[in-house]
């Protein structure tokens, strides 16, 4: 027998535990807010890629990950949406669907989904203490590690029929890569996370590759040379069938709201969905080939379900109006391929709306690029302000005007995402666009603001 203290802002509960692992708290469960904040404190363990400890957490829990079928999706840019679209279309089949994404934009609860509901305060709660119980005394998880685990187990209580599982970061040691999925994906391949990943598109390939299982099929989206190579080649060398957008399957149309599929064994004409941005098309490809996959492996879908679940889809802080007079955009891109992307989109915005002008909000991550996020946008914006989310690894919005002096010499800086918010409304007309981005962190901020909510301290 042995005891220990874990400390947290809002009391100190002493647990102890026997061999078998069970807890017995000497004191109530905890509050939502102090498992939250728990978990928050789980973030000073910093990020660790490797799959032994998650492994061992949840071996010790009886394997919840093993308890349904999986469909695996990573990615630089666009597996959100790819997940949200392949859930909703799974849910509208008659499934119970269980989605695991990140990080979210204002409540915790964002994370862990069945049925696009939010897991419950009490299953956050219950959940927390048995990995709690579970870790002791010689296991450390870090912050994503815990909840990839709590998520698992969620799934596993709610007897979910398949999962949709999105990569956190990279792919090879992230620890969502325990799962033996039923097929897998990889959206894009761009440079972000270098610190972690590397710093090239060929290492970064490397590691999201690492989510290929040896006859596992893998639906790859728009990925070029070399990083297509690379997966090709890991996908070759483990025995896993491969299907490409554009040769195997394609979307095809001028934008999500009225478009045409073709895959590998169906056709589906005037598709619709409200996600917004040309791009989407890409995304919408990838998780229909998914979908054709899970339904040849016994997960049964029909067409009257892919309509259905891709018209009640929806995806927050991407392309996303949250206000009006002026518009009020937020997208939570933050590396230089998805600025391109907005770019785009915000390009077609202002050729149909001439006399709009456009202002931009941007706050960024101390590890991103600055000049080469701003490269695409600047050519189109006529105000620019600078800001930073409440987050220690958030670059002061002085940081980023300081980095940007020779590229965007007239922007301005708000101490506060609420102050620029403020600043941007008040100099714009009616017909005027607000545009945040930059950081999904600062897209949940901005989202709080305008809806009067309350951000959930774990953000990372």
């Amino acid at each position: 027998m042995f005891a220990t203290v874990f400390p947290d802002d809002h009391f100190r509960i002493l647990v102890s535990f026997d061999v078998n692992m069970q807890c017995e708290s000497r004191v109530a469960p905890m509050t939502y807010p102090a498992t939250v904040q728990f978990l928050y404190g789980l973030q000073l363990h910093g990020i660790k890629l490797g799959l032994e400890t998650i492994r061992t957490l949840l071996a010790r829990v009886g394997d919840p990950h093993r308890r349904y079928p999986v469909l695996h999706i990573g990615g630089t840019n666009g597996k959100g949406s790819t997940a949200a679209m392949t859930a909703s279309i799974l849910q509208a089949s008659g499934h119970r669907v269980g989605l695991y994404t990140s990080p979210h934009l204002i409540d915790f609860r964002e994370r862990i989904r069945v049925n696009g509901e939010m897991i419950p305060e009490s299953r956050v709660i219950h959940g927390v203490e048995l990995l709690r119980a579970a870790s002791a005394p010689d296991l450390a998880p870090t912050f994503f590690e815990f909840t990839t685990a709590l998520a698992f187990h969620h799934f596993a209580e709610c007897q979910v029929d398949v999962v949709v599982l999105e990569v956190g970061l990279g792919g090879r040691f992230d620890a969502t890569n325990v799962v033996e999925p039923l097929a897998a994906a990889i959206t894009t391949i761009g440079l972000d996370h270098e610190a972690y990943l590397g710093s090239t598109t060929e290492a970064i390939a490397m590691e999201k590759a690492g989510i290929i299982k040896p006859g596992v099929p893998v639906v790859l989206g728009r990925i070029g040379e070399p990083a297509s190579r690379v997966i090709e080649e890991r996908a070759s060398t483990v025995g896993a069938p491969v299907l490409r957008l554009d040769r195997d399957f394609r979307c095809e149309g001028s934008s999500p709201t009225d478009c045409g599929y073709t895959g590998f064994g169906l056709r589906l004409d005037h598709l619709s969905c409200p996600l917004q941005g040309r791009f989407q098309l890409d995304n919408l490809a990838c998780s229909l080939a998914l979908i054709e996959l899970a339904h040849e492996r016994g997960v049964t879908v029909t067409e009257t379900s892919v309509r259905a679940g891709l018209q009640q889809v929806a995806w927050e802080g991407r392309l996303e109006i949250v206000g009006q007079e002026p518009t009020v955009m937020v997208d939570g891109a933050h590396n230089p391929a998805a600025a391109t992307v907005l770019a785009e989109y915000l390009s077609e915005w202002k050729r149909v709306r001439p006399a709009a002008r456009l202002c931009l909000i941007v706050g960024m991550m101390r590890d991103k690029h600055p000049r080469e996020f701003l490269a695409p946008l600047l050519p189109l914006i006529d105000t620019l302000i600078l800001t930073q989310a409440d987050l220690p690894r958030a670059a002061l919005g002085s940081e980023l005007r300081l980095l940007l002096e020779h590229d965007a010499p007239f922007a301005q800086v708000a101490p506060t995402p609420s102050d620029a918010l403020a600043m941007a409304k008040h100099s714009a007309a009616a017909s005027d666009v607000v545009c945040v981005t930059g950081s999904l962190m600062l897209v949940g901020e901005i989202k709080a603001l305008l809806r009067g909510d309350s951000l959930s301290p774990v953000r990372g």
